[in-house]
């Protein structure tokens, strides 16, 4: 009984250890790597401010989808997760929450700016 009761408790932690690992699925890129990542190639670009920060200044072709919509999720519909997608807020704390939101919904490769956009330019 003790041996069953110890092998429970121990799929449980291994459980829970891959629920983590399945949405730490985004890497974390300096301004420079972010720029040079983008530059390259069309990618899939993402600020997740609000339509006001948004019009204040952006990064070109940029599509905004607020981190506050109440349809946040469901705005990601039209997008391909299979392509790597790039993301952006003002100081890295939205995209950050938005990238595990993003590896929930099945995105496999997620790039999220340091320090967001106040340390792009």
């Amino acid at each position: 009984m003790k041996k069953l009761i110890l092998l429970l408790i121990l799929a449980s932690l291994s459980c829970k250890e891959q629920g983590t690992n399945a949405t730490a699925q985004s890497e974390v890129l300096t301004a420079t790597e972010f720029k040079t990542a983008i530059s390259k190639k069309k990618v899939q670009l993402v600020d997740v401010r609000t339509p006001d920060e948004y019009a204040e200044g952006h990064i070109e072709n940029a599509v905004n989808i607020d981190y506050y919509r109440d349809d946040f999720s469901s705005a990601f519909n039209n997008l391909d997760k299979d392509k790597p997608i790039y993301i952006y807020c003002r100081s890295g704390n939205r995209s950050g929450k938005a990238a595990i939101i993003l590896s929930d919904l099945g995105f496999k490769e997620i790039y999220d700016l340091k320090g967001g956009f106040s340390n792009y330019n």
